[in-house]
Order: structure tokens, then sequence, then C-alpha cells
């Protein structure tokens, strides 16, 4: 009898030591996470995140945003393993979710990863290219319905940081490591312009380096920036319209309605005016920022959120504050 229980309480010793491990080998992991890429799914009712151990987490906004939310409710309704390493980018298709690591695509279905809390039907694939860039240098273009690769873009002298596609002129902007903004006409797969952005005198910072990290469009205007200052640029004078003081490197930058929103490193969420002015920074909980997403197809969960160097992505439902986190 004295054996069983002493073999009880060793038995208890252990489940209790193997149950401290794991939570504190889940507090080291919170620690060191980043999350790198963001999405909002084509009904605007959840968003996917993807961070620096290869997971993605999805979240319902309906259930964070109800007026019956609770701490759980900023919980993912939904975290697996995407890739072995860091979700570097993450896009959403009418019915996919695209997640991409280190040399690899992989596609999630949406109805999939949902139906858990929506039977929602979604409405089928509208475009059926996807435009890849990473670390070949190279730009490549794969048809969607064959899952085969159409066509290569080179011209790039080193690997590509980010992309963006202006629809109504059928352009290709890429931007890169070697510092260089590439314009491509989208139908020939040729170089139409190239602007080393680190070259202009108002633009240079070569304490960060040349890199541009960041990249986006509206009709005839262009925001890029990484180690050179963020900057607008008129496309059809290829010329910088307006520079932003900016302390640190901006990973992210988008237009929304008469300002630009941008994040990089520093804990905040900068609002500039086109003219060049810094006119607000909003406070957020990660000490650096690496992705901003706007959730615009839909009234009820219109919101921004952001999220960097940690395990919090913020909600913004006004975009002058913070309205919550959530975590993974």
């Amino acid at each position: 009898m004295n054996n069983n229980k002493s073999g009880c309480i060793f038995i208890c010793v252990c489940f209790y030591f193997l149950k401290s491990y794991a939570l504190t080998n889940r507090r080291l992991v919170l620690l060191h996470m980043s999350v790198f890429s963001q999405t909002f799914s084509p009904c605007g009712r959840f968003l996917a995140a993807g961070n620096n151990y290869g997971e993605i987490a999805v979240f319902s906004l309906s259930a964070a945003l109800s007026p019956d939310a609770t701490g759980m409710s900023q919980k993912p309704i939904l975290t697996f393993a995407a890739h072995e390493g860091p979700v570097f980018s993450l896009i959403s298709t009418d019915t996919h979710l695209l997640s991409a690591g280190n040399g690899e695509i992989s596609a999630w279905s949406w109805a999939e990863l949902t139906k858990r809390v929506s039977n929602e039907i979604v409405n089928q694939l509208s475009d059926n290219s996807l435009i890849v860039g990473g670390g070949d240098n190279n730009i490549h273009i794969m048809d969607m319905e064959t899952g085969t690769f159409k066509s290569v873009l080179q011209g790039h002298k080193d690997y590509i940081h980010c992309l963006s596609f202006r629809e109504r002129e059928g352009e290709l902007l890429s931007g890169g490591e070697d510092g260089a903004v590439r314009i491509w006409d989208a139908r020939t797969g040729q170089t139409v312009h190239c602007i080393e952005v680190f070259k202009y005198e108002e633009c240079t910072r070569p304490q960060f380096g040349k890199w541009i990290g960041c990249l986006t469009t509206d009709s005839d205007w262009m925001l890029c920036g990484g180690g050179p200052a963020l900057s607008l640029w008129h496309l059809r004078s290829m010329s910088p319209t307006s520079v932003f003081s900016l302390a640190g490197c901006q990973r992210e930058a988008v237009f929304y309605q008469d300002l630009i929103l941008t994040v990089g490193e520093g804990p905040y969420v900068s609002h500039c005016v086109p003219g060049g002015t810094v006119k607000a920074q909003i406070p957020s909980s990660s000490p650096s920022l690496n992705t901003l997403t706007l959730n615009l197809n839909s009234n009820e969960h219109r919101v921004m959120t952001t999220a960097g160097s940690s395990d919090q992505i913020d909600v913004f439902t006004n975009f002058s504050y913070r309205a919550f986190s959530l975590s993974f």
C-alpha cells in the first residue's frame, strides 16, 4: 500500500513538472514571438495572422467586436502550423487563404478554416494569377488554376521585399534589397522604369541602408520606404513630391482617404498627410511594428489592425486609438 501511494505521488509530481514546463515554454514562445503578416477573410468577419514560428491564427472579428465579448473572444478560434519557418506573407482571395514561408506557398480553404463558426458559402475565385517575389531576386507569376508558373520577371539584383499592382495601367511595381523600385508592364513582363530611391538626396539615409521594405500605389501615386525615408512619388513625373520625417525604417504604408498610415520601427501608427506632415502618432502595444491592415469591405467589422514584435495584434475601431488587442 505504501508503494502504491509513493507511485501516485511520483506520478503527480511528474505531471505537475510537465505542466509547469509546458507553461514556462509557452511563456518563452510568446515572449519571443513576432507577427509578420495579416489578412482579412473575403467576408470581412475573420482575421488571419502569421508569426515567426510558422503558425497561423484565425480570429473571429464578430466575436471580438461583440458587446458581449470576453477575454476568450480575443483568442484565436483556430491555430495551426503552416510552415517550418516564419509566415512572411498572407493574402486572401475570394475562396482561399494563401501563405508564404521559406521557399513555399500554401493555400487554405476559407470555408474549411471557418466552418466551425460559419456555414456561409464564399464566392468563386475571380483572379487566377498569383504574383510571387522572394529570395531568388525574380518575380514569378503563377496560374492558380493549374498551379504552374507561367512567367518570370528578371531585373532585381537582390531579393524582393514588396509588390504592388497598378491595375488601371496594367503595371506591377516591386521593391527590393537592391534599393530599386521597378515598374513592369504586366502584359510583356518588361521593366518600363527603374527608380533607385536611395540615390535621391532627399530620400537617402545611408545609416539605414538602401533596401525598399514597403511599397503601395494609388492611381498616379506611389509610397515607398525602408532604408530610404518614406516618400510619396508622382508616377507620371517619376519624382518624389513629399518626404516624411519619421524615425527608423517603415515596413508598411497604406493610403486611407486623405491620410497615409504607416508603421515600422517604433511603438506607434503614424498618420501623415500627403504634403509631408506627420499629423499624429497613435500608440500600439508592440515595441516595433511589421504589418498594418485595413478591413474596409465590411461596415460591421470596419477596423485597422497592426502587429509586430509581440504576440499582440492591436485592433483600432476608430483609427485614432487602440480599442483592444487580440493575442496568439
